[in-house]
């Protein structure tokens, strides 16, 4: 059986479904001790520096309200166990469980990518989703602010963008974030999976505490930043006993939207969620399973748009049931995420060609 590692969501380097080869560590009975000259290196997240090819990603998606996103990095240390994102590091021949959380991607040219994608004549200002695949507040942003360039790109051209985040980092930008809200250019949304810090620390070990969430989303409120929340991943006898009580918190921290996600297994998330349910809650891990099944037609995960995010069946009827009755006593019945204003788009000016070359080679 895997065991935990401290300050991860993953037990172990799950193969990605592309990979040729497969290795598999044996116990050949020997002990080993921390800093044994043979014992396993400590896990430290390591961070490649890569210059991208392009920075918007756009999708036709019925299921999202946006059809334009933003992420300056591969690969998250938050290490949420349930990441619908992680089999997205089988495409870099790396395991979407543990590399997923240690070995990261910075795309160190997002702004100037970004600035040079927006000043094209084909550009349409609708809403950019800045950090979808991956938080764009992870704990590599304190240090690299490749987010804080990108927002600071979306300031000078007064383009629309939303944010969603588990970090309370995102208080850093309010010198940006509250002009832009002031303008109608932005809102952000705080992800809020629990409110009991014992459980987030398993299911997102290295993201925000909970309360430390609801404290940035009070301050953004307190500046005129427009802020919502969702209770994401709702997962069936492990967190769904909270819905009514995380949207209750997120109300008085100043939540003017809301929205929920069921549990999203694709591809390699299905082993990686059912090892970490094996070690962390062995007890209902069938339990948890069963019901999921139930929820997407029998399978682990079912992609069909209209049922990936809120599945089907007597479960999925009564959260839906449960999430408009709190929606209604935490006073949030009716309200929808802010409409953000396009007119007030700056297409920004092309870059300078670069001069050629002269054959003749340079005198001075």
């Amino acid at each position: 059986m895997a065991n935990a590692i401290k300050g991860r969501g993953s037990s172990g380097h799950l193969p990605g479904r592309f990979e040729t080869t497969v290795s598999e560590a044996v116990d050949d009975g020997w002990w080993l001790e921390e800093g044994d000259e043979f014992a396993a290196p400590a896990l430290r997240t390591q961070v490649t520096e890569e210059t991208a090819r392009s920075i918007i990603s756009r999708n036709q998606s019925p299921d999202i309200p946006f059809s334009q996103s933003v992420n300056p990095y591969r690969g998250c240390e938050h290490g949420c166990s349930y990441c619908f994102a992680r089999p997205s590091h089988a495409y870099l021949n790396l395991s979407p469980g543990l590399d997923f959380e240690t070995r990261l991607f910075a795309k160190t040219n997002a702004a100037e990518l970004l600035r040079r994608e927006l000043g094209k004549p084909g550009h349409v200002p609708s809403p950019i989703a800045l950090g979808i695949n991956t938080d764009a507040y992870q704990p590599i942003e304190r240090r690299l602010q490749l987010t804080r360039r990108l927002i600071e790109v979306l300031w000078e051209t007064r383009h629309p963008f939303t944010l969603i985040t588990k970090n309370a980092l995102v208080v850093r930008d309010l010198d940006l974030l509250a002009p832009l809200a002031r303008e109608n250019l932005v809102s952000v949304h705080f992800s809020v999976t629990s409110l009991d810090p014992h459980l987030s620390a398993k299911l997102e070990p290295r993201a925000s505490a909970p309360h430390a969430r609801l404290r940035a989303m009070r301050r953004l409120h307190e500046a005129g930043v427009p802020v919502g929340v969702m209770v994401a991943p709702v997962i069936p006898w492990i967190n769904d006993h909270e819905l009514e009580a995380v949207l209750q918190a997120a109300a008085e921290a100043g939540a003017g939207s809301a929205g929920y996600v069921l549990l999203r297994l694709p591809h390699e998330v299905a082993p990686l969620f059912r090892e970490w349910l094996q070690v962390h809650h062995p007890q209902r891990a069938d339990h948890v399973m069963s019901t999921i099944q139930q929820l997407r037609g029998g399978k682990d995960y079912d992609s069909r748009f209209g049922k990936r995010l809120s599945g089907e069946g007597v479960y999925a009827e009564l959260l839906a049931r449960r999430f408009a009755l709190a929606l209604r006593r935490a006073g949030l019945e009716g309200r929808r995420y802010p409409v953000l204003d396009g007119s007030r788009f700056r297409r920004p000016p092309p870059p300078p060609k670069a001069k050629p070359a002269s054959p003749q080679g340079e005198l001075f």
